[in-house]
Formats: C-alpha cells, structure tokens, sequence
C-alpha cells in the first residue's frame, strides 16, 4: 500500500502566504493560522511516523508554493497500478466546529476507507464532534471536489476542525499537543486500512 499524500494549498515563502484566503481571522493575540502552513505540519508529521512504520508514501505536492490541483491529481494518477490511497489534509472554515471527512458521491472503497478515518477520529477525539451525512449509509460527506473525481484511486479529503472557531484555533489547531494528536488519528487510520483493506 502506497500512502499519497496531498497537503492542500501553499506555504510561508520568505514570510509570505502563497494563498489567497485560507487563513484564521487575526486573534486578539496577535496569532493567526495559515491553513497550507498547518496542512504541511500534519503531513509532515504523518511522514515522519509512516517513515518509522516503513510504510510507502508520496509526498504529492512538496513544493511551498501553491501547486495547481491538476498537477496534484497528474502526480497522483501515477501511481495508479499500485496498491494507493489518496489523502488529502485540510483545516475547515465556515463557522462551525468540529471535523469532515469528505469522499466523492457514490459507493466506493473510498467510503470504506472515510469510515475507517471518521472512526478513528472519534477514537482520538472522543469529545470533538464528526461532522457526518447519513443520507447513504455512511459517515462521509460526499462533495464533487476536484482532488477526489479526478483521482484513479480512493482518495478521501479530511477537513481538520475550524480555522474560524478561535477555541478550536488557539487551542488544537495552533497548539502542539493538537498537531500530534490530528497526526495520530490519521496514523491510526492508516494502519487499519493497511490491515482491512489492502
């Protein structure tokens, strides 16, 4: 099983956001989050720790500039004789809390895979709310988002807590101890589809 790895959006380049938007409201602090920022923390910290179990990955899109969503699927789709799953990591916006895991519309391995991560996020965060949509059977929300049609693989995209809600900010989002533990459900999600489902 390959792990493909998509940290959506860009990163700092000497100082500067490469995406427009995607960030927290400034807190009374002083302190803001940068989602491409936070996504390559998650990512890298699910590196490190797939590094240690010698689980295969790809880092899809490594570069800190802004890399176009074609070119993530193109990279992507590369992989598509193996044995690949296709994760995308993100931070929510919109005013609400809690935490998503978003497959394409139909019945797929990647609702499969989604159940196995919503499940361990509840493991993980048994006090946090999963944002779901029961309407087909299953947890995932399901959204034509273009990084999950367009893959040749399952591909689920996880939408981690609220940007925009401050406690979920300062306190999971920008915090250490919250990284490690978001960097953890998603490890643990990943050893149990390994086990079920490749």
């Amino acid at each position: 099983m390959i792990v493909l790895l998509d940290n959506g959006h860009g990163a700092l380049i000497n100082g500067k956001y490469q995406t427009p938007g995607k960030r927290s409201p400034r807190w009374s602090n002083g302190t803001q989050l940068y989602e491409g920022e936070f996504n390559r923390a998650i990512v890298n910290g699910i590196i490190q720790e797939l590094t240690e179990l010698k689980i295969p990955y790809v880092n899809i899109a490594p570069e800190y500039r802004d890399v176009r969503l074609e070119t993530r699927v193109k990279r992507a789709n590369e992989y598509l004789k193996s044995n690949s799953f296709y994760l995308s990591v993100h931070a929510n916006a919109g005013g609400g809390h809690g935490s998503e895991v978003f497959t394409s519309p139909g019945d797929t391995k990647s609702d499969k895979i989604a159940t196995i991560f919503g499940l361990e996020y509840k493991n993980t965060f048994p006090d946090k709310k999963l944002r779901t949509d029961f309407t087909d059977g299953d947890l995932d929300k399901e959204r034509r988002f273009y990084v999950l049609t367009r893959t040749k693989m399952p591909a689920i995209l996880t939408e981690n807590f609220f940007m925009d809600n401050e406690e979920e900010c300062k306190d999971i989002l920008m915090t250490k101890e919250g990284r490690e533990k978001i960097v953890e459900y998603h490890i643990n999600a990943i050893l149990k589809v390994q086990q079920e489902l490749f």
